[in-house]
């Protein structure tokens, strides 16, 4: 074991030296390693980071959660004439199914309102904010953080009482530094209560964002709005229990309203069951997929930079000739001089990929500055990778020169560096 610590000790030294006598040859063979490194950490470490935004903007709701309604996330075998013939889900259904669902820990009535709608302080207005019309256990199903106050109740939900939530955007924006809790605003033509200030999220990749979300009692909306079709845009939020089966719980659910709505055996549904969690593995599957090609396309460069590699370790070995020789006729073992140059090898393709991954770093430090809210992450593991990949291209380039190396004869070797 100490034998091979001196050997890489030795190599080490070799590799330094290297650099410092021959420092334009040194740095054009490892700036390929150096692309090629920064090539596949950057794309690694930017498609992490754009599934990190999506799945945080995600995150408020588990990825159980199930959302029914007339429209169909993804594509659909239904002919798009007899989709647009499906009904709104109704309050009426939202309350059959509460009260007839098994294994359901919350089910939430939405509406929808196109374009929002303004709020009004006193003398400020704030125009097409985004207005979540929902019932009381939407609470229950969405990770709310409150930076003051509380969401409503079931009695505030059920006789639709004039209170609202703020996203801490909307509340700045109507009272400033001033408390809002208690305070009175107009929406809908009418007077509502401020009973919450939620805590400031920032924007996701989406451009959503619940600072510029205010939220309301679903039956307060409907006073004004109604359901009628088109107007808004009703849809069912449920979220089972931990640990209850997905399909069996959705056929339930399925069974549930096909009964309420009274579809006969072999008709289709007339509403779409959409999963959360679809979505996600739709995510998955896309960046799993930008993974393949970013990988693809930087290992070209890899390539370049391990033929850069063994170009230099070719000529180490012809430079180093008569050193070889003289160790071997020491007693220096072939498998001594095959370690020597393959660690040298290794060390200078991960200084290399060093010099890659510092620049991702600073890349991504620098990028985040123009991204606002969106931000580069350049992981642990990424990090991992890159010093791997580049102590693999070095073993793999530093083979053949090392196996050259070893094979010198002591006598040959020795006249020929003379």
């Amino acid at each position: 074991m100490l034998i091979y610590l001196r050997v890489f000790k030795e190599s080490f030294v070799f590799a330094i030296s290297a650099l410092r006598n021959n420092k334009l040859r040194t740095a054009l063979s490892l700036l390929g390693v150096t692309i090629g490194i920064f090539s596949i950490i950057a794309v690694l470490a930017a498609v992490d980071s754009l599934e990190k935004e999506i799945k945080g903007s995600l995150s408020a709701l588990d990825n159980s959660t199930i959302i029914v309604m007339r429209f169909n996330f993804g594509p659909s075998d239904v002919p798009r004439w007899k989709r647009e013939q499906f009904p709104d889900v109704t309050y009426e259904e939202y309350q059959y199914l509460k009260k007839n669902l098994p294994d359901m820990e919350a089910i939430s009535f939405v509406l929808g309102i196109p374009g929002g709608a303004p709020l009004k302080y006193q003398e400020v207005t704030t125009a097409g904010v985004d207005i979540g019309a929902v019932t009381h256990e939407y609470y229950n199903i969405e990770a709310f953080e409150f930076q003051e106050g509380r969401f409503f109740n079931e009695p505030e939900s059920v006789s639709g009482s004039p209170v609202i939530v703020l996203g801490h955007e909307v509340a700045e924006n109507l009272f400033g530094s001033s408390d809002p809790l208690g305070k009175e605003i107009r929406i809908f033509g009418r007077n509502a209560r401020v009973i919450g200030v939620l805590k400031k999220q920032g924007q996701s990749i989406f451009g959503n964002s619940r600072d510029g979300q205010a939220f309301v009692p679903v039956n307060f909306a409907r006073k004004v709005y109604g359901t009628t079709k088109g107007t808004v845009f009703p849809e069912l939020i449920i979220k089972p229990e931990d640990g209850v089966d997905n399909d069996e719980f959705i056929a339930m659910l399925e069974y549930q309203l096909r009964n309420f709505r009274g579809i006969k055996s072999g008709e289709i549904n007339n509403f779409f069951v959409n999963q959360l969690q679809g979505f996600t593995d739709f995510i998955d599957n896309i960046t799993g997929q930008l993974n393949i090609i970013g990988l693809v396309i930087s290992g070209f460069s890899l390539l370049v930079g391990g033929f850069g590699i063994a170009n230099i370790m070719f000529v180490s070995v012809k430079e180093r000739t008569n050193l070889i020789g003289i160790q071997k006729s020491l007693g220096a073992k072939n498998r001594f001089i095959l370690s020597q140059f393959l660690f040298e090898a290794i060390i200078l393709a991960v200084i290399g990929g060093l010099i890659g991954l510092f620049i991702v770093w600073i890349v991504s430090i620098v990028a985040s500055q123009f991204t606002g809210d969106f931000q580069f992450v350049l992981s642990p593991w990424n990090i991992l990778i890159g010093t791997l990949v580049s102590a693999l291209i070095g073993l793999i380039s530093g083979i053949l020169p090392a196996i050259s190396a070893s094979k010198l004869d002591p006598v040959e070797a020795i006249r020929t560096g003379m």
